[in-house]
This record gives structure tokens, C-alpha cells and sequence, in this order.
């Protein structure tokens, strides 16, 4: 269950009423940065927290987003943003504070610290807006997609970076987010994941970067050495031209990433840079490590990969690809523990793991990817559920006979009615092959089970799902498949229902409710 945290509201009415004008929703959850906390690098240098133990807001404008950082007693004082919804050019403005030094063209984070940002609910999308980190410090930002940020073309945003760190920044741990582009240089894009001018201490985990001319780099030139201490794992590069990441100079930490149709280079270790690559897996890709375009070579130690499938090209005055049988020229010592799951299964791992959505889930360094601890107050999205055994048949009164329904959309002849009515021979349908249905009541209910059952002839169909907390967006638990479902038991007065995935169109005769 989690822990009411007292709000401290710093200006009064006047923030309240700037808040409120802005989008911001002051919120009692405390929701600080993951279950289980930073890893690698990020680690270290006092640790990354981002706003935990702070205030908790709930945003859905970009605007939103700005007037909870300037609404801060100053600009260290901790924070924890969560966001919902589609945050773009039209609803990120500028906003001024003490506390803040914002911009309308990307959210700003300039000069603060202690911060984090969360996406929550129904997800939280940056579309064609980057998250820019300059001069600052003790950031997270997590279960969040940044999508089609531009250079070039319009709208522009963040120097075309989705995530983009300069200038003086330490401790930014990024996880469980999806970096996207909708291709390369030439049609207005530029890095997924950058970091320059002095940006240390970063860890990027379970995290999808793809459709992109370039995954990122460390260093913005070869003269800019005085980056590093980099961490990634557990993600996905997908259909990336090169930058997986481009380093130069500093050290960085690949281990049990997913390098997938790299088309032009992979890794690129340069200008003295070291790169620690281990128990990664390499497929259909060209030159995935190496230094490349510079005569200022890079070093690497390499242990545990699979290259599968993956073509070199020959050396040259500016190429210097590891391959076709890599070997290490430099050694690498990390300050910090961590647990290799073997390369073999590490598409498996990733693919369960990584990206936003994914309820958050991580490798147990086995091979076997576990739900974070819905008991834990620090995690935003409990998917697992409680319940001991939660295939158990229900027991005790149906809670959704007598209730309210309604839903997304339905197809014609059904009606959101027949989920709760008690007869198997009714149904309600989606009016595609994806939608929500939800029970509602007069007043505050409990529940901690609920049992979907499909009508005679659809078993089966229905594919991936998330149980939401309609109330206040909390996802309870998320899987595949009918049946019963279990999680930690909620006071609510709507729950929903929502297929995300269906090998055809979805039949539900009944969504019971129960209180245990």
C-alpha cells in the first residue's frame, strides 16, 4: 500500500492558483524513481535519487511540467513529476520562477537538481518535444517515450536530441523509456541519447532507442574528453545507422544490450575513449564495434558477446573495426556490482524488459524477467500481482452485478451492460480489436480481484492487457490472456479493463469484481 506523504506547498495560493491554471494536480502518493533504485554508474558520486522523499505532482501539459519545477521552494528541493498524456509544442510553454529557467521549445531542466520525472496511467508521450538536462544534477527520468524530436524541418525542438545532457550535468539515471526518430540526418533528426561538456555519472537501462540515423554519443567532439563514467543496459538498439553509442574519450559500460540492424556501425570508441562490452548480443548488423571515421582510435574489452549474423568491413586509414573475431586491447575496472545474464537470452530478457509500458520489469541476472514489488511505495506502476495463487477461483460476492459500466467503443449488437449482468450469453466487444471497459460505482469500492471471461467461442483471443485504477490512472496489473486477476487490494469507484493486443476481435461476457 502506499504512503501518504504531506504536501508542502511553498507559495500558497499563489502557486496553487498557478498550478492549477497550468495543469499541474498536487497528488498524496509518494512515487520516487524505481523499484530497486539506480544501477551502474549512476551509482556512484553520492548516488542518483531524482525527487524521492519530495513532493508528488501530476502533470499533463508541458507547462504543467515547468510550473512544478518553478513552484519548488528552490531549485534543489526535491521533486517527483508524474506525468500522463501527450506533452507537445502546443501545451509546453515557458514559465518563470526562482527556481526554474525553462524554455517553450523542450522541457527545460536548467540549473536543478533532485528531480524525476514519471510516466504514469495511460503513459506518458514527449512528441516531437526533447528533455533537455544542462547544469544540473540527480535526475531520473523514467517510463517515458520521446518521440520524433527534429533539428531541422518543423517544429524543432532540443537541437533535434530526444534526450539530450550538456554543460556541467552529474547523475541522470534513464530507464525504462522509448527513444524514437522516424529516420536520420537528412530528414531532420539528430542523437536519441546525448551527453557533452562535462556530463558524468549517467546510467540508460531498459530502454528502447530505434529508427534513428544516430543512437547517441559521449563527447561532442574529439576535444571534448571530459565526459564518461556511462552505463547501458538491458536495451534495445533497433534499426540505428550508428552512435550505439559513439564515445569519445571517458569510459563507458555496455552489458546485456540488444544491438539489432545496426547499419553502418555500432560502437564507436574513440579518441582514448574505453568501452567495457559484455554479454551483449549483436544481430544482422554491420561494424557493431570498433573506432570509426577517425584516426584517434578508441579501446574496448570485450567478454560473453554473440554476434550473430554480423558483417566487418576491412580496416582502413580512418576504420578500425574489432571484428571479425573481437578481441580486447584495454582493460576496465567498474566500481560498482551488477549481475550478467548470459548472452544467449538476452533478446528474450530485453524484449520482456525494455522500453516504456513494460510495467517496469527487470532481469533477476537469471535470465528471467520479475515484476517490481507493488508493495514498494517508490513504484510507480505495480504490475505484479499480491495475491498468492491469483488463478484462484474468485470467492465471495461479485461486486459488478448492479454496477455501472462503460467503456472505449463498442461493436454493434453489444453493450458495455453485458459484462456485469451476470449472463454468459451477452457480451460486449470492442468496436476494433483494442478497447476498455470499465465497472463503476456510487461510491468507493474494494476490490483486489477481478475475473474476465470471454464469451462461448472467443476463448483465446484476447492478447496483451492492463487492470487501471480509473480514478487516478494507476495500473494494478498488466499480462495476456482471460482469467482471474489478482493485485494489492484498491478503494476505487471505476475500474478498467484495457486490451492492448488481440489476435481477433475480443468477446468479454463478464468482468466480475471481487473485494478478496
Amino acid at each position: 500500500m502506499r504512503r501518504p506523504v504531506a504536501l508542502r506547498l511553498q507559495a500558497a495560493l499563489g502557486t496553487l492558483a498557478l498550478a492549477a491554471a497550468a495543469g499541474v494536480v498536487l497528488t498524496m502518493p509518494e512515487a520516487a524513481a524505481a523499484a530497486g533504485g539506480a544501477t551502474g554508474y549512476a551509482t556512484q558520486n553520492g548516488g542518483t535519487t531524482g525527487g524521492a522523499g519530495g513532493q508528488t505532482v501530476r502533470a499533463t501539459t508541458g507547462t504543467a511540467i515547468h510550473q512544478a519545477l518553478c513552484g519548488r521552494a528552490s531549485s534543489s528541493t526535491p521533486i517527483v513529476i508524474e506525468v500522463e498524456g501527450t506533452i507537445n509544442h502546443g501545451n509546453t510553454s515557458k514559465v518563470s520562477g526562482g527556481s526554474c529557467s525553462t524554455a517553450a521549445d523542450k522541457i527545460e531542466l536548467k540549473q536543478v537538481s533532485n528531480i524525476t520525472i514519471v510516466g504514469v496511467g495511460s503513459g506518458a508521450v514527449f512528441d516531437q518535444l526533447g528533455i533537455h538536462i544542462r547544469e544540473s544534477s540527480n535526475i531520473v527520468i523514467q517510463n517515458v517515450t520521446v518521440r520524433n524530436v527534429k533539428k531541422s524541418g518543423s517544429p524543432t525542438s532540443n537541437g533535434g536530441d530526444a534526450i539530450g545532457m550538456e554543460s556541467d550535468v552529474r547523475n541522470v539515471w534513464v530507464d525504462h523509456s522509448t527513444l524514437e526518430a522516424s529516420g536520420g540526418e537528412s530528414e531532420g533528426y539528430d542523437g536519441l541519447f546525448d551527453m557533452k561538456d562535462n556530463t558524468q555519472y549517467v546510467t540508460l537501462s531498459y530502454s528502447v532507442l530505434r529508427n534513428s540515423g544516430r543512437g547517441g554519443l559521449i563527447g561532442s567532439s574529439e576535444s571534448d574528453r571530459s565526459n564518461g563514467y556511462v552505463t547501458f543496459h538491458h536495451n534495445l538498439y533497433q534499426n540505428i545507422d550508428s552512435r550505439t553509442p559513439l564515445l569519445r574519450g571517458g569510459i563507458a559500460h555496455m552489458y546485456n544490450n540488444h544491438y539489432k540492424n545496426l547499419n553502418e556501425s555500432g560502437i564507436n570508441s574513440r579518441a582514448g575513449a574505453k568501452a567495457k562490452v559484455d554479454n551483449n548480443y549483436f544481430e544482422d548488423s554491420k561494424d557493431v564495434l570498433g573506432t570509426f571515421y577517425t584516426d584517434q582510435a578508441g579501446t574496448w574489452q570485450v567478454s560473453g558477446n554473440i554476434f550473430d549474423n554480423v558483417t566487418w568491413s576491412e580496416p582502413g586509414e580512418d576504420s578500425n573495426p574489432a571484428g571479425p573475431n573481437p578481441q580486447s586491447n584495454t582493460t576496465v575496472s567498474v566500481p560498482y556490482s551488477y549481475t550478467l545474464d548470459a548472452a544467449s537470452c538476452v533478446p528474450s530478457v530485453v524484449s520482456a524488459t525494455a522500453g516504456a509500458n513494460k510495467g517496469l520489469k527487470v532481469s533477476d541476472g537469471s535470465c528471467t524477467p520479475q515484476s517490481p514489488d507493488p508493495t514498494d511505495p517508490t513504484d510507480p506502476d505495480p504490475t505484479d500481482p499480491t495475491d498468492p495463487d491469483p488463478t484462484d477461483p474468485p470467492s465471495g460476492t461479485n461486486l459488478s452485478i448492479g454496477a455501472g459500466a462503460d467503456g472505449s467503443s463498442k461493436a454493434s449488437g453489444t453493450s458495455y451492460g453485458n459484462v456485469r449482468d451476470g449472463d454468459l450469453s451477452t457480451y460486449w466487444s470492442p468496436a476494433g480489436t483494442t478497447g476498455s471497459i470499465s465497472v463503476k460505482w456510487s461510491s468507493v469500492t474494494t476490490v483486489s480481484k477481478v475475473n474476465i471471461r470471454e464469451a462461448a467461442g472467443s476463448a483465446g483471443t484476447i492478447g496483451s492487457y492492463r487492470v487501471l485504477n480509473r480514478d487516478t490512472g494507476a495500473v494494478l496489473a498488466s499480462g495476456s490472456g482471460a482469467g482471474v486477476i489478482g493485485f494489492s487490494p484498491v478503494s476505487l469507484e471505476k475500474i478498467t479493463f484495457e486490451i492492448t493486443g488481440a489476435s481477433g476481435t475480443p468477446k468479454i461476457a463478464e468482468f466480475e469484481t471481487y473485494a478478496g
